[in-house]
């Protein structure tokens, strides 16, 4: 970005916002930006380490946006009720949406590296940046998480990194459609199941993705991203858990408390030797065996032999708010998590079930239209997947304002689950979930905190630990 024009980030404490406002800053740019959490005083530290970083921060008024030469950048879906919209349409600024203006970042990379899929975007993306990190390539590294293994200017964990190679390794979403903007020379599609879309709707943008691609790295294990593999023909190196047929395939995983160990064995094609390698992972779950099996193979569609990137991962701690141990207290384990769809609940359920103790869930919903659209599937899962005496209870699906319908509720899910012989229980609020589950919990058992798009659920999981102690 040579000369860059001053960027105003517009919710610029969220999940995409805050780590493209981290690129395009360290490009050069001026970059400040507002957030309806802070006008709300929701977490005060992030925003205070965003100060603290050089981000010059507005109230969400329209104060910020004052100049024709400002470009503001707005999430896919915000309403044009929103001051800052209004602000910058008065003043003549640019208005450009957050997936445009990264697209455009990415899409410039000599080598772009895009992770999609409905679930283990951000930990493929964070396991693909520190592969293609400690082979000495130097990636700028676009996360929706704050990834474990590096460190930002200001000591703590990054959801971006910006390097000075060539290589731009970005989570890619579909959510909104924006996936069909990216280029990518290596496309990445871990897995293609309901979430914020329904698959007819899913399937063509996936497809359009990876037949931009030179290289697609695709799922046997999935159905949905089998059939891309078919489709992407000789572009395609595939991986799988249990098919003889993918390309890198996976052995027998050792299940650990805090990790998973696997062979993975490579299969000569054209140019391209066998290889073998063992990886030992410092995150558990079967689900994070084949994340890290996608991150392999895109290191080898981007010139990282076998081995090396094995070994890489070898120093993989994870992704914030996956299967985050907050700590324990009274014999009682308190997890941070940010399942929110049917997959991604399944297989941290499934994750913790290998071990002992009892689960005591929170689900939060992160809205009440993913709720509508997802209310059959979850209630199905958390059926499924629940044991016995384990304990689901739901407050209101997360809500920050706006016109959204809101006559489905959690009380839908919860009802569903209960009458399944699961127990489950739908509450008035989160304050009222917690009492529950700290009535609850005795030795033994895990407090599970599961939600997304809600920065305080943290918070929230700390306190519980604090009043456990």
């Amino acid at each position: 970005m040579t000369n860059p024009r001053p960027y105003f980030f517009c919710g610029i404490g969220g999940s995409g916002m805050s780590p493209l406002a981290a690129i395009v800053k360290a490009r050069g740019a001026r970059v400040a930006g507002s957030d309806r959490s802070r006008d709300q005083g929701r977490t005060p530290d992030k925003f205070a380490a965003l100060e603290a970083r050089g981000f010059t921060l507005f109230p969400q008024d329209g104060s910020g946006l004052t100049s024709a030469d400002q470009i503001l950048v707005v999430s896919a879906a915000i309403e044009d009720s929103v001051p800052d919209v209004q602000a910058a349409r008065r003043a003549g600024a640019t208005i450009v949406t957050r997936p445009e203006l990264l697209s455009e970042l990415f899409n410039a990379a000599g080598l772009r590296v895009g992770v999609a899929g409905t679930s283990g975007k951000s930990t493929t993306t964070g396991m693909i940046g520190l592969i293609l990190d400690r082979a000495g390539l130097d990636p700028t590294v676009m996360n929706g998480a704050e990834m474990k293994d590096f460190r930002g200017p200001d000591g703590g964990t990054p959801s971006a990194v910006v390097g000075a190679g060539e290589a731009f390794v970005s989570e890619v979403d579909e959510s909104d459609g924006s996936i069909r903007l990216y280029a990518p020379s290596v496309a990445v599609v871990n897995n293609m199941s309901l979430d914020h879309k329904p698959l007819d709707e899913l399937r063509p943008l996936f497809r359009g993705f990876v037949s931009r691609a030179e290289r697609a790295v695709l799922n046997l294990d999935n159905p949905e991203t089998a059939a891309l593999a078919r489709e992407a023909g000789a572009r395609a190196l595939t991986y799988s858990l249990g098919d003889p047929a993918a390309d890198l395939l996976a052995g027998a995983p050792r299940f650990r408390p805090d990790g998973v160990d696997f062979d993975v064995s490579l299969k000569a094609a054209a140019g391209r030797p066998a290889a073998a390698a063992a990886v030992s992972l410092g995150v558990p779950g079967l689900h994070n065996a084949s994340n890290a099996l996608a991150a392999l193979a895109a290191a080898l569609a981007c010139g990282v032999p076998l081995a090396e990137a094995a070994a890489a991962l070898r120093g993989f701690s994870g992704i914030r708010r996956r299967l985050d141990v907050v700590g324990a207290a009274g014999g009682v384990t308190v997890i941070d998590d940010f399942a929110h769809n049917p997959d991604k609940i399944a297989a941290t359920l499934q994750t913790l079930h290998g071990f002992p103790g009892r689960l005591l869930v929170m689900f939060q919903p992160h809205g009440y239209g993913p709720l509508r659209l997802m209310g059959d599937d979850l209630a199905a899962g958390f059926a499924a997947e629940l044991a016995a005496d384990d304990v689901l209870v739901m407050p209101e699906p997360v809500y920050f304002g706006g016109t959204v319908d809101r006559s489905v509720g959690s009380r839908a899910v919860a009802d569903r689950v209960a009458a399944a012989g699961r127990q489950a229980e739908a509450l008035p609020d989160r304050a009222a979930c917690g009492e529950r589950l700290l009535a609850l919990a005795r030795p033994g058992d895990r407090i599970v905190v599961m939600g997304a798009r809600d920065d305080t659920l943290s918070a929230f999981a700390r306190g519980l630990l604090d009043r456990l102690g």
